[in-house]
């Protein structure tokens, strides 16, 4: 991935400001074209592997976007499957990266199940840590975070200035609905996660991710039992 110098925080905390007005009522191609254009070799998103709509709106109309999957060595089968099933039937320039130690060698430091006894500290080892890496040198960061997917990104703005990571985070699809999602992934044949059709509408690491019942919170699943709702990716 092309590393390139940061401009002031100050600047993108200006330009968080004005492409937040700016962009108001835009929609998910306008936005990405915005982040492309305004920061040619300095933009980078990442993906998922649920629903990899964001994938292919960027492979569509901003296919420059090197697009980042962070495989943590406890992703479920089906995950690493749809993210081959995504680079080979949309060419997505896709890097994937991985945290400093092998699920062994936390194992080995920390202990075994460390996700079970230490949620926070897995996290943070297994996502925060690589994604933080991954963006060094990068000014804007594209997400697909979705207000309908968690009732705690309501607040979230469009652009925003990450202010922990120095970069401006960008959603595009922060206001599509489930219902929107849906019709883009049948209209377009998107790649799907098969476990988003077997009760896990929220997927992350395997050990921390359960079935949810027709009708609870769609991120319910996730870390269950215990108290915690994101990874520390977005807080």
């Amino acid at each position: 991935m092309t590393v390139v110098e940061r401009s002031d925080a100050r600047v993108l905390q200006a330009v968080a400001r004005y492409a937040t007005a700016g962009l108001q009522g835009a929609d998910a191609v306008e936005i990405i074209r915005w982040a492309a254009d305004s920061f040619a070799g300095r933009v980078v998103a990442t993906q998922a592997m649920a629903n990899t709509t964001m994938s292919h709106l960027l492979t569509t109309h901003a296919p420059e976007i090197p697009i980042v999957f962070l495989d943590t060595g406890y992703h479920f089968p089906e995950t690493l499957a749809t993210r081959d099933d995504l680079v080979t039937r949309t060419g997505a320039k896709l890097l994937t990266i991985t945290p400093v130690q092998s699920v062994a060698e936390q194992d080995e430091q920390y202990g075994a199940d460390l996700w079970a006894r230490d949620p926070d500290l897995c996290c943070q080892l297994r996502k925060v840590l690589p994604m933080e890496e991954s963006l060094i040198g990068y000014e804007a960061w594209i997400t697909g975070l979705r207000v309908a997917s968690s009732t705690s990104r309501e607040e979230v703005p469009v652009v925003q200035f990450d202010e922990k990571r120095g970069v401006l985070k960008i959603s595009p699809m922060l206001y599509w609905t489930d219902e929107q999602l849906l019709q883009y992934t049948l209209e377009h044949d998107v790649p799907v996660n098969p476990l988003m059709y077997q009760g896990y509408p929220s997927i992350g690491c395997g050990p921390c991710t359960a079935r949810v019942e027709p009708g609870d919170d769609p991120r319910s699943g996730r870390w269950k039992g215990q108290d915690k709702i994101e990874c520390g990716l977005h807080t």
